[in-house]
């Protein structure tokens, strides 16, 4: 970081499984360290390590692939109701929706707070930032401040799902314009969480047609994220979207199959040249991978066994780059993304990492 000072950081909701990812993120981060972990009453004064053991059987509920750190097994747990950020400089919200949006209001009057939650994603001054596709937003945040006097502020990252699709609309929507987009995905239940989940007879050896309010979701962040920033407030960008969001067996990685509509007439091979080129154009900061988008050749990839941790999870990986006879002018094509990590807690951290380098975020 600039000045050489850490950040200290407080993760709220430490104990459910984005918080996990959020403590395993940020773990021997160069400029972040965790000082703060809060979770709900019942785990308050507890450390992180008793709070997160089964009461009945001893086991420690850690669902992440990484190691548990060590060094914050010992941390006394806060409740998030009651939080002293004090001595706090950023604050990472991991609450489901509900309470997010109880919650949040409280720690932005006096702190940055990046969230993974929705509660506040359609809010007209808040952006919904996505590294590498629209850090522009991040202006909001002074519209955002003075409206709501406060002194911090309150971004999103968006759903998992849509966070895919964008980083590879961006390229195509700068240089050949889009008409309509039509996706089909194939999450992950991951993405369901833990509780209450998927359960495994349901998922197994079957899809899942149905995610509640994701499609939603999607189509009306995807048009958020891709609108223009204009006078404190984001103008959707035109054009329309249609999704259709299934579950599948398989643990982490959303697939997707998307058409495209463009505005421009292009072929597979400019549009395939358009995401290398956007792709490699990425920040130079801690948690950025070498590429965010990455075009694969290969006719049966990608594959989220194979493709959803390239570079540590942080990129978005395309292939079958084709023409769409359906329309005029149109490609179609499958990605894959990392649910749990550039969509989710990993994805945050690098929003985050992007408003410190910009001045929107500073020491106390």
């Amino acid at each position: 970081m600039m000045n050489g000072s850490m950040l200290e950081v407080a993760i709220v909701g430490a104990t459910g499984i984005v918080g996990q990812q959020f403590v395993a993120a940020l773990d021997q981060h160069p400029w972040f360290r965790i000082s703060c972990l809060a979770a709900s009453e019942k785990s308050a004064g507890k450390t992180y390590e008793e709070a997160l053991r089964d009461p009945d059987t001893g086991a420690l509920r850690w669902y992440c692939s990484e190691n548990r750190p060590d060094s914050v097994l010992h941390m006394t747990m806060q409740d998030a109701s009651a939080l002293d950020l004090s001595e706090v400089d950023i604050v990472f919200t991991a609450l489901d929706s509900g309470i997010a949006r109880t919650l949040e209001p409280r720690y932005a009057r006096t702190k940055p707070v990046v969230s993974t939650a929705s509660a506040f994603r359609y809010d007209a001054d808040v952006p919904i930032l996505v590294p590498g596709v629209n850090l522009e937003h991040a202006q909001l945040i002074h519209t955002q401040r003075k409206k709501r006097q406060w002194n911090g502020f309150i971004t999103p990252i968006p759903n998992c799902t849509t966070m895919g699709l964008v980083v590879s609309l961006k390229p195509i929507h700068s240089e050949f314009g889009i008409e309509s987009v039509t996706m089909t995905s194939l999450q992950a239940v991951s993405g369901a969480g833990r509780s209450p989940g998927v359960l495994s007879l349901d998922v197994t050896d079957n899809v899942i047609p149905f995610i509640p309010g994701e499609e939603e979701k999607v189509q009306t962040e995807t048009l958020k994220i891709l609108g223009s920033e204009v006078d404190g407030r984001v103008s959707p960008a035109d054009f329309k979207v249609s999704c259709t969001c299934t579950r599948v067996d398989v643990l982490e990685g959303h697939t997707e199959a998307v058409y495209v509509s463009t505005r421009k007439r292009c072929d597979p091979r400019e549009v395939s040249d358009s995401m290398r080129r956007f792709g490699t154009r990425m920040l130079d900061l801690p948690s950025a991978p070498k590429e965010l988008l990455v075009v694969n050749d290969d006719p049966f990839r990608p594959q989220p066994r194979m493709d959803r941790d390239v570079y540590g999870g942080m990129a978005v990986t395309v292939g079958r780059i084709r023409q769409d006879p359906v329309r005029e002018y149109g490609v179609k094509y499958v990605l894959v993304s990392h649910n749990t990590r550039l969509g989710a807690a990993k994805g945050a951290v690098l929003v985050t990492e992007h408003l410190v380098k910009s001045g929107y975020i500073t020491t106390q």
